[in-house]
């Protein structure tokens, strides 16, 4: 028999299996000896309490032995010689569609502008402590995508986009912490996610799959109205039968690609605005109470508020983390947020930004579904610009943001390549420094401490998500010119996260196996 029941402990009792064990038992009322194991399936971290405690679901088998899990992994197929399907881009969305097809039955090849997760390190040094940036392979091109060196979050809303207990059990047969599968925000980390999708290319490799670095894609191959395989940047073509298309947020040439092949393309909304970070002990004294938070983790905040009828929001929280340079070309200046998997960081850092909807870009209507990639391109221009010619960034302390007023000095900050006193009120448009200034007033109301001395902001966090959309028919997941064109994940503007692309790849992949076998 199982019974399940859910339990509260203090964080000196949580990851102490016995303890667990015991607590459990007892809250079900049960004799020890009846019970044949505990184990957690569930667990989340309640903050509202003074002092903090751990909320955790447990399953007990009592009378029985828990069947051990199937292993995901052992329903891939060796698919040497089967239908090949192209897919564009080594993200999550493209690296799950890979092992869905293994999973089908059809043979994934994989192509992807950037080089592999080891080779990666180097071009995020050079961006880091030389300001170098790889047009090609950088923080958002490259094996694992945008996600793979920043973050490893694991957290959506978007659970009913499909199976995310299949994508976490995946990443854990892949070498992830079994932690993953109950955590309520699960986290892998920017210094470990690497290995986990490098593993994940092997097993593809294994089952017969393929996988291609330094490969730019330039055009799609058509014929007879269908899309049947790609032409790379050396002027070879693949065939196959179908493309899927996962090449993320940042690939802005694809876009032009397909504009360029008279395939439909659609303005989307994004948002736009800073990091703004503070020092670790402000984020937990506010929400656990304690500036020393002795064995609890780093803590995080989501906060949300509208200015008018604009949102103003938190994204993408990182505690225990740094800032780092996203760009993706010369001569632009663009921040995200990571943690590695200690969370270890002296400093906390969240991008806050501002919806930007059609209407405000009426200057940049002539350019159409281009309007909003213009407007995001022209202002990391310009922040770029601002600077001395690196990755240098413009950063101003909160407070002096609030009064329109360039900083006198900076704080110590987390992002490598360094800071400068810069008028970011000044090189935002004046609707988003508005809206970011009564955002920051609203926050500090909410979160005691928000609006302190040594909190900053550093510009500009643009790529929160694609400011174009690739249209695609909702019961084939096909672009509705393109018969055998499979647009898929971030880039094509159906995901937000490492998570909800990896489920759209997989539901790609099979939107794929149906139109294959249908033909």
């Amino acid at each position: 028999m199982i019974q399940t029941i859910d339990i509260r402990v203090s964080p000196e009792v949580n990851g102490q299996p016995d303890l667990i064990r015991n607590a459990a038992i007892r809250a079900a009322g049960l004799a020890s000896e009846s019970v044949n194991s505990v184990e957690v399936i569930r667990r989340s971290l309640d903050a509202r309490q003074r002092p903090a405690v751990y909320q955790l679901r447990c399953r007990l088998h009592i009378g029985e032995d828990p069947l051990p899990e199937p292993l995901l992994s052992k329903q891939f197929r060796d698919v040497s010689t089967a239908t090949e399907v192209i897919i564009v881009g080594a993200g999550p969305a493209g690296y799950f569609a890979a092992l869905e097809c293994l999973r089908l039955g059809l043979k994934p090849i994989v192509y992807d502008r950037g080089h592999d997760a080891q080779l990666r390190r180097r071009d995020l040094r050079d961006i880091q402590q030389f300001g170098l940036v790889n047009p090609e392979s950088n923080y958002c091109f490259g094996e694992g995508g945008a996600g793979t060196y920043s973050d490893g979050k694991l957290y959506t809303r978007s659970v009913k986009r499909g199976h995310m207990e299949s994508v976490l059990k995946l990443l854990v047969e892949h070498g992830a912490k079994s932690d993953i599968l109950i955590d309520a925000h699960p986290h892998i980390g920017s210094n470990k996610l690497p290995g986990v999708i490098m593993n994940i290319r092997a097993t593809i490799l294994h089952y017969g799959g393929e996988v291609h670095f330094s490969s730019k894609i330039t055009a799609l191959v058509m014929k007879a109205g269908k899309v049947i395989g790609v032409r790379l940047e050396n002027q070879q073509e693949r065939l196959g039968g179908a493309v899927i298309l996962a090449t993320g947020h940042s690939a802005r040439d694809i876009f032009t690609m397909l504009n360029e092949m008279d395939l439909a393309i659609e303005f989307k909304p994004f948002a736009l605005g800073v990091r703004i970070e503070h020092p670790q002990w402000v984020i937990d004294q506010n929400q656990y109470g304690q500036k020393d938070r002795g064995i609890l983790p780093p803590s995080s905040y989501s906060l949300v508020c509208q200015v008018g009828k604009r949102g103003v929001f938190s994204f993408c929280m990182c505690p225990g983390g740094l800032i780092v340079p996203a760009a993706t070309a010369p001569g632009e200046l663009v921040v995200n947020g990571m943690s590695l998997s200690r969370r270890d960081s002296p400093y906390a850092n969240s991008g806050t930004v501002v919806a930007v909807e059609w209407e405000d870009l009426k200057s940049n209507h002539h350019r159409g579904v281009f309007a909003g990639l213009d407007f995001q391109a022209s202002i990391e221009k310009a922040f770029f610009n601002a600077g001395d010619g690196s990755q240098k960034a413009p950063a101003q302390r909160l407070k002096d943001f609030i009064k329109g007023q360039v900083s006198t000095d900076l704080p110590g900050t987390s992002y490598i390549p360094g800071i400068y006193p810069g008028a970011i009120d000044k090189l935002l448009p004046d609707w988003i420094t508005r809206s970011l200034q009564q955002g920051i007033r609203e926050f500090d109301k909410k979160m005691k401490g928000y609006l302190m001395d040594d909190a900053i902001m550093v510009g500009v966090e643009s790529r929160t998500s694609s400011p174009v959309r690739i249209p695609r028919a909702s019961d084939t997941r096909m672009h509705p010119q393109a018969p055998g064109l499979f647009p898929c994940g971030e880039g094509a503007g159906y995901a937000g996260g490492i998570l909800s692309a990896a489920m759209d790849g997989q539901n790609t992949a099979q939107a794929v196996s149906r139109f294959l076998f249908s033909i």
